[in-house]
């Protein structure tokens, strides 16, 4: 989910750089150690989708236990985005950046050592925490070192790694997991963090932001909650939804998150400026992408293992079976702008988000134990279509809302939604599949897998017919303040 966060990164920004005998040279290293860096934490959110079936076998795990390998990265990285950024305005980029990548590396370590799946999942969380760093301040630091006159193609080469990580994420996953074992898609990577340690240390300059206070309280309050949460909705279908386990997940964590918005509205510097939420195109536009994260990612979730466990691919085979899917933002990302540029964002939203909810609704009607692939492909075409076609336009979307000087806190805001959306989304359909379903036999896994897709499609059509909401006429924003 990270992962095809990133993605729009590389499909709003031109790829033409200027060429003025007076420019400044592009700094090769900078975008190199930040590429990589951001590919690294994109890539690792997918290649852990395609384990989880191995995952289940080797550590024993139930379904409850695959959602937190899933959502202990998403949750930490999500509630610490908007800090991270935070962290290296004040301590300096390139010193939190470093910091970032050790604890990303030692998680890594950590989690291809775990042998249970409760220490996968801590060493997950770590993990996350350790993007959260990494994702913000990659681009921060880009965006520094580069002349403004060539931004535009050394941040277009950084998303363009984001989104090959996205589409070469499953087919790495795959590959690794068939060809080594599961443990090797985290050692993989171990080696590269140690390499670009020295080269960040040597090769990037240290920068820094304004110096804002650090909203520690508003962080706990909102990871308390959302945990309570999430921890309810998982246990939901093992204990029993009446228990005092799942209540008290669901009661106490919807308290914590009520504190955190009293909070956020009473604190001297809140990490979420509530006030962004009385324009109605921020708040519907932030609305939708937590629904499109929640149906959609929650729907891949399950995909992802449907091909492995129910159809019987290898790891490798059902990472390249995924492609019409991961790798159709790719080819379609053009077409989308273009698209924008005609018709306006608010309408191309709402098309990609009404091709989520047919693609989503198509796998209901065809995924069982013996269907052929080549019956899958066109839903999931589809579905990569919707795809492109939301992420192209959202940002200006987010960032037309507001004034130039609150784009930096819009953006992390939306992303840190949709990664919540992600979260729940998981939860949610992990928990229907739970109800209806297993993993016991093929049969029964078609039995959860097909009511969850349903809730799945249900929320993205919500989010399509929500996105209409949106004013026809909004604030245009250029490229160079996409980006700044």
């Amino acid at each position: 989910m990270a992962a095809l966060r990133a993605v729009h990164s590389a499909e709003r920004l031109a790829w033409r750089a200027p060429a003025g005998r007076h420019s400044r040279p592009l700094p090769v290293w900078a975008i190199a150690i930040t590429g990589i860096a951001e590919f690294m934490g994109a890539l690792d959110s997918l290649v852990v989708t395609m384990a989880l079936p191995v995952i289940r076998e080797r550590l024993h795990a139930d379904i409850a236990g695959l959602e937190w390998v899933v959502n202990a990265f998403t949750l930490t990285f999500a509630v610490l985005l908007l800090t991270g950024a935070a962290l290296g305005d004040r301590f300096g980029r390139r010193r939190m950046f470093l910091f970032g990548i050790v604890l990303f590396t030692l998680s890594s370590a950590f989690a291809a050592c775990a042998s249970n799946i409760t220490l996968l999942i801590a060493a997950r969380a770590l993990q996350g925490a350790g993007g959260a760093l990494l994702v913000p301040l990659s681009l921060t630091i880009l965006s520094d070192a580069v002349a403004p006159e060539r931004r535009n193609f050394a941040l277009g080469i950084w998303g363009a790694l984001a989104g090959a990580a996205v589409a070469l994420g499953p087919v790495v996953g795959g590959a690794v997991v068939q060809g080594l074992s599961w443990q090797f898609i985290f050692w993989l990577n171990v080696p590269i963090g140690l390499i670009l340690f020295p080269l960040a240390w040597s090769r990037l300059r240290e920068s820094h932001g304004e110096a804002k206070p650090l909203d520690l309280r508003g962080v706990l309050l909102v990871t308390l909650g959302l945990f309570g949460i999430t921890y309810g909705i998982v246990r939901g279908p093992e204990v029993g939804w009446a228990s005092s386990t799942v209540l008290g997940g669901l009661v106490g964590g919807s308290v914590f998150f009520v504190v955190f918005v009293l909070w956020e509205h009473r604190g001297r510097a809140p990490m979420l400026n509530l006030e962004l939420f009385r324009n109605r195109q921020f708040s519907v536009t932030n609305g939708i992408s937590l629904l499109m994260s929640f149906g959609m990612f929650g729907s891949i979730f399950l995909l992802a293992q449907f091909l492995q466990i129910v159809q019987g691919y290898s790891p490798l085979s059902a990472g390249i079976r995924t492609l019409p899917w991961t790798a159709m933002p790719v080819f379609i990302a053009p077409l989308a702008a273009v698209l924008v540029e005609r018709f306006g964002g608010r309408i191309v939203v709402a098309f990609g988000l009404g091709f989520q909810a047919v693609g989503l609704s198509w796998f209901t009607v065809v995924v069982t134990a013996t269907t052929p692939y080549a019956q899958i492909v066109p839903p999931m075409v589809c579905s990569g279509i919707g795809l492109a076609l939301f992420f192209v336009p959202i940002a200006s979307l987010v960032l037309g809302s507001v004034s130039v000087e609150n784009e930096g806190v819009a953006s992390g805001t939306n992303n840190a939604l949709r990664e919540i959306g992600g979260v729940l989304g998981v939860s949610v359909l992990g928990s229907v599949f739970s109800t209806f379903g297993g993993y016991r036999t093929t049969t029964l896994f078609d039995n959860g897998l097909l009511p969850a897709l349903a809730v799945g499609t249900f929320v993205v059509a919500i989010a399509a017919v929500a996105s209409l909401a949106n004013p026809t006429h909004v604030r245009s924003v250029s490229r160079s303040s996409q980006i700044e």
